[in-house]
């Protein structure tokens, strides 16, 4: 990694951890600014450090930058949670062209498929069985789409065997996973601040595989 890639990566952290405390304490105006910025922090890190694969950097940037849009959407006062499933189910995409590029191997493939399937089964189950409970059909579809997606995701990662694109895809998936729960099922007192940590060490490990 450049000594550039090195201290944007710094500031991408202390950014995050700005929003961290933002949300945690409810400072709504600073969750706005520091949200977003983390993400430009984390996309400038990947445009100047030296990757392995320009390819799997390209597909990776554009994944950002569908980020930084999913992340402007979600955060907008009035409810923009399919636009924002819509921007993040691109990122997941990039993500798993950028995955695909590189060289990987089919038996960690079928292994992610197959791991994936145990997680990723169970949790759309019980999300569907909470969206119809609470009225919420209408989402349905978009939900169960965008599990497909980061589990395809998650299992093209596993493929390269990459340990720092594992960590940052299941990472991603749990961040996710707790936002589904907590949208859909029930709140926790925490819930919020884990999933900002949890997706924002997710864009620094995927963006870390890249060296």
């Amino acid at each position: 990694m450049t000594t550039g890639a090195a201290a944007l990566l710094t500031v991408a952290f202390v950014v995050a951890a700005v929003d961290w405390f933002a949300v945690g304490t409810g400072r709504t105006p600073l969750e706005y600014a520091c949200k977003p910025a983390a993400t430009v922090a984390f996309l400038a890190t990947a445009l100047t450090l030296d990757p392995a694969s320009g390819t799997e950097r390209a597909w990776f940037v554009a994944a950002l930058v569908a980020c930084l849009v999913g992340d402007v959407l979600l955060m907008l006062p009035r409810d923009a949670f399919v636009g924002g499933l819509g921007a993040f189910v691109v990122a997941h995409l990039c993500f798993t062209a950028g995955f695909a590029s590189v060289e990987g191997s089919g038996v960690r493939l079928a292994i992610g498929l197959g791991a994936v399937a145990l997680v990723a089964v169970p949790l759309a189950t019980r999300f569907v069985r909470a969206m119809r409970a609470g009225g919420q059909s209408a989402l349905v579809g978009p939900v169960v789409g965008y599990v497909v997606v980061i589990g395809a995701m998650v299992a093209a990662a596993v493929a390269t065997g990459n340990g720092w694109a594992v960590a940052g895809a299941v990472l991603f998936l749990a961040s996710d996973a707790l936002i589904g729960e907590t949208r859909f099922v029930r709140p926790y007192p925490c819930g919020p601040v884990v999933v900002m940590v949890a997706y924002h060490l997710a864009l620094a490990a995927l963006v870390v595989s890249l060296v």
